[in-house]
């Protein structure tokens, strides 16, 4: 059985707070976008001065920070660009993920210690476009969402290629990079930063049945296939969701991590692959579907009539500092919880502490009834030290 000594985590960040979660929680690269030349345009993005100061602290940790420049370009685009990129280059990125080829020759041709990675957007699904990209000196290929693990093996197999897959998060109804509903139907150019998610909306249909068509995917969920993907050689594991909360990146990043880690060390069994699935399963708030990589697509991947999106409210607060002295937890509430809540707190280093709510107090040292209000400090007793930006939530059970 061969598997990868080192395949890489990779997470989305929509802002430099996510980007300091995501690289506590296991990611070992992120993806992030500028404020120009990026598909996120409703994320906060990133100034000039933001991504250097993510780099540096990314590779404080001895991480990496990739920055997507995957629009599809026209002429009046071009203007700035070069400019852009080598401000971006000297902050620190350590590759550029980009769609266009011309993009790809100047900044092998400029920066050629900066690695070049060929965006999802590109649409690439066989191994003589790969090869093609590798003539090209790219040094990975983000492949398209829309093929199966049989295709992924026989691309890396043929090809020797770094290769990097979606494995968590939401799908594009159609081919990615290759939709026009959103421009069509909004005048938001879906393919230069502005989708508006057409394929989300509810549609009227000719009925008298009070009913609504949608044509929305179910979202990407592979933890089970991660094995299976080290075996055949994948390179790199992509979450998607630059918008998604701090909550959402914690719990993912660490179930992924901790999949990815017992696996290499050959400790992975189908207890602990399930406890993980189950955490995954409840972060989310839409279902969940293997998709193209174990299937032809068909209605079990899509929601046709409608879909409910519900969010529980597993996640109560974000640990914001812990006094020692008094042995005490310092919270910023995110959800309801009273005194007898069964709770757990999972910290970046991969630990889980559970416990019981028993006294519950407001910044001033007041003793509360219960946690009512978003965003309010809150201290419980706690004897146990945990590390800022660890996150409480209601126990899970295993």
């Amino acid at each position: 059985m061969k598997i990868v000594k080192k395949v890489e985590l990779l997470s989305p960040a929509g802002d430099l707070e996510r980007l300091k979660i995501a690289l506590l929680y296991g990611a070992d690269a992120v993806y992030i976008g500028g404020r120009e030349y990026s598909l996120r345009a409703n994320a906060t993005n990133f100034s000039m001065g933001e991504i250097k100061e993510a780099c540096d602290f990314a590779h404080h940790l001895n991480k990496k920070v990739y920055l997507t420049v995957n629009i599809v370009f026209h002429n009046e685009d071009l203007d700035g660009v070069f400019d852009y990129l080598k401000e971006a280059y000297e902050a620190g990125i350590d590759a550029f993920i980009v769609s266009d080829p011309w993009i790809i020759q100047y900044i092998k041709q400029h920066f050629p210690r900066c690695e070049v990675h060929v965006s999802t957007q590109a649409s690439t699904t066989n191994k003589e476009a790969v090869l093609f990209w590798k003539e090209q000196k790219v040094d990975r290929v983000v492949l398209a969402r829309e093929l199966s693990l049989d295709e992924i093996a026989e691309i890396i197999r043929d090809t020797g290629m770094d290769i990097e897959i979606f494995i968590h998060g939401a799908m594009c109804t159609f081919y990615s990079g290759r939709c026009t509903l959103s421009n069509y139907l909004t005048n938001r150019d879906s393919n230069r930063g502005g989708c508006s998610q057409v394929c989300r909306f509810a549609f009227d249909i000719d009925s008298e049945e009070e009913k609504k068509f949608t044509m929305a995917t179910k979202d990407l969920n592979a933890a089970t296939l991660i094995p299976t993907m080290m075996d055949i050689g994948v390179r790199s594991f992509k979450i998607e969701g630059r918008m998604r909360s701090h909550y959402y990146l914690a719990t993912v990043l660490s179930c992924y991590r901790k999949i990815i880690d017992a696996y290499e060390k050959k400790e992975l069994t189908e207890d602990f692959l399930r406890l993980q699935l189950k955490l995954l399963n409840r972060v989310a708030n839409r279902e969940t579907s293997l998709h193209y990589l174990t299937h032809e697509a068909d209605e079990t991947d899509q929601y046709y009539t409608g879909r409910q999106e519900l969010s529980n409210q597993d996640f109560l607060a974000q640990v914001i500092g812990y006094d020692k002295e008094n042995k005490r937890v310092i919270l910023s509430e995110r959800n309801y919880f009273e005194p007898n809540t069964p709770v757990e707190i999972f910290t970046p280093s991969g630990k889980t502490i559970s416990f019981t709510v028993t006294q519950i107090y407001d910044k001033e040292g007041n003793r509360l009834e219960k946690a009512c209000h978003p965003e309010e400090v809150l201290i419980l007793p706690l004897e146990e030290e945990v590390e800022k930006d660890s996150m409480m939530r209601i126990r899970i059970e295993e």
